[in-house]
């Protein structure tokens, strides 16, 4: 018979049953712990006594495994109704197959063991637990990777955005600052002339052909009228608003840099008005 060596705990702590199987009037010394509270169900519990103690489970000794069950549960507390219930009812049918295996067999041999149905329902809960583990052994392995994901392209810009450097108060204040040649004394003179801002988009363009970057101040070269300065600098603005070029200031009131933007479409937009301006 089974003996519980062990007091029997309250619902808030571990409930551990201390087994020791007798055969005959031997004691044997080899026993174990049964910790009710990790076993999902009766069917678990029942199923650990079996494999545990290496028994066939075509082959149960009834008797055997009905006691040592109902002294597993009896560690059970009366305030845990739906475990126990299930404990319970498993130990029933224990009982019920333990007497059926007692009574003397009438009839044929062809009749069913009793201990059938149980057997059955024992091989298709290990069944499903070995499934289990095993998806929750590939949900843990799966956990431990990290991969790179979905990272969809990035969309197509039509005009590539140039940082400007410095801000628009700093070129214009750059761009009247200055100096323009002084013009040769003479008769004064009031004449009439066209300004092409044109001309002046082909002078810096020109002056960018085997270059990068060109000064402000050198594209005044040869130009002693203020307004061929004017027109020289609304003629970069329009190519920078293009995209053609971009402009660069290193601090203010330094020297304002017109730089080619290497990523621009070929060809310049040919529709820049001409102003007049009388000198």
């Amino acid at each position: 018979m089974a003996s519980v060596l062990l007091p029997r705990p309250s619902l808030h702590v571990r409930r551990l049953v201390d087994l020791r199987f007798a055969e005959g009037a031997i004691v044997r010394d080899d026993f174990f712990l049964v910790e009710i509270d990790r076993f999902q169900g009766p069917l678990d519990l029942l199923l650990h006594l079996i494999r545990t103690q290496d028994i066939d489970v075509f082959d149960i000794p009834v008797a055997r495994i009905t006691d040592q069950f109902l002294q597993v549960i009896k560690g059970l507390d009366a305030e845990d109704l739906d475990s126990a219930g299930e404990f319970l009812e498993t130990a029933a049918t224990l009982i019920r197959i333990k007497a059926q295996m007692l009574l003397p067999h009438e009839g044929d041999d062809d009749d069913e063991d009793p201990r059938a149905q149980l057997v059955r329902r024992l091989l298709e809960y290990e069944q499903i637990r070995e499934i289990s583990q095993r998806m929750r052994s590939a949900e843990a392995d799966r956990a431990r990777r990290f991969s790179k994901g979905f990272i969809p392209a990035r969309p197509k810009r039509l005009h590539q955005e140039m940082p400007l450097e410095t801000t628009w108060a700093d070129v214009l204040s750059a761009a009247l600052s200055v100096e323009m040649p002084a013009p040769r004394q003479g008769l004064p003179r009031i004449t009439a002339r066209t300004i092409s801002m044109q001309d002046k988009v082909v002078l810096i363009l020109d002056s960018l052909q085997d270059r990068s970057g060109v000064e402000f101040s050198h594209l005044l070269k040869g130009f002693g009228d203020t307004m061929h300065g004017v027109m020289t600098f609304l003629a970069g603005l329009e190519l920078t608003r293009q995209r053609v070029l971009f402009l660069r200031q290193s601090q203010p009131f330094s020297e304002l840099w017109f730089y080619r933007n290497e990523e621009a479409e070929e060809g310049v937009t040919e529709d820049i008005g001409r102003i007049e301006v009388d000198t």
